[in-house]
């Protein structure tokens, strides 16, 4: 016990150190015409966002595993055929947005900060990480831009500490979702416009500006920017990045590279996540 209470204390005292130096350091000043904009999944975090929000919502008993496992196999056949036929996509828009008609935002929030604590934080990258804290520290902001629900999006900024997040975003009235899209999924050259009207309202300039993707569906978002990198990219991501001499930085581990598995989640194949945890949500809310 002792031992304990005395590792305690120096583990106590190592964090007022550290805390004290991290106050005394001087903060960089602000570069308000400087940005740096990261895509999440697979990006920021291992696998899809939604996926794991999905899982969060099954350890609850408001999802089934048959859901589940019908939602992994949606994933992976998204991922291998790479599947972004604009009808499909249409479809699946058209699908997810019947899980948040009626539902309060409020609980959606609620339910995405905690399964975030307790199922994602421990899959984000820790070099993607780094790389945004980098940006902080040289007093640039830092957006997420993904095609996740933007709630749940800003969650992930927030217990990040970044400045904020980009995401598709639900019509509410009230504090309820009305079950209708504002604008478009936020997903492919869609990303890039909605970059592009934010660094009008802020005043970037997208040539100093730097961009993070793992897909090959966001090379309009980095072709946008004078800064691309490209992180965990896929094949084609890879190839285009090396032909043009972009940044390239994978944390994962091994040849784990070419195919990370059912987790995963691009374009369509994220909206359809969203449709597995609607089902979960309509459940809940009609249960009380």
């Amino acid at each position: 016990m002792k031992r304990l209470m005395r590792r305690r204390s120096e583990a106590q005292a190592a964090g007022e150190v550290a805390a004290a130096a991290a106050v005394a350091m001087p903060m960089a000043d602000p570069d308000p015409t400087a940005a740096a904009f990261f895509d999440v999944d697979n990006t920021m975090m291992r696998g899809a966002s939604i996926y794991h929000f999905a899982r969060g919502l099954a350890s609850r008993g408001l999802f089934t595993t048959k859901d589940l496992l019908r939602f992994a196999l949606g994933q992976a056949v998204f991922r291998v055929r790479g599947d972004e036929n604009p009808e499909h996509i249409a479809k699946a828009r058209e699908t997810a947005l019947a899980f948040v008609a009626g539902n309060k935002v409020e609980d959606i929030v609620r339910l995405g900060e905690e399964i975030y604590d307790e199922a994602m934080a421990d899959r984000i990258w820790a070099g993607t990480r780094a790389l945004a804290q980098s940006h902080l520290d040289a007093g640039q902001r830092v957006w997420l831009v993904t095609a996740t629900p933007v709630e749940l999006a800003r969650v992930i900024a927030q217990r990040l500490g970044l400045t904020g997040a980009l995401g598709t975003v639900s019509e509410t009235v009230d504090g309820v979702y009305t079950g209708r899209l504002v604008g478009d999924l936020l997903h492919g050259p869609a990303k890039a416009e909605a970059v592009r009207a934010l660094a009008r309202r802020e005043g970037l300039d997208l040539t100093r500006c730097s961009a993070y993707s793992d897909s090959a569906n966001d090379l309009p978002l980095l072709s946008l920017v004078g800064h691309p990198t490209a992180i965990n990219p896929d094949a084609e991501l890879r190839d285009y990045a090396r032909a043009s001499k972009w940044e390239i930085k994978d944390f994962r581990t091994g040849r784990k590279a070419t195919m990370v598995g059912l987790p995963i989640a691009a374009g369509a194949g994220a909206v359809a996540g969203g449709v597995a945890a609607a089902i979960a949500l309509r459940r809940h809310y009609r249960a009380t």
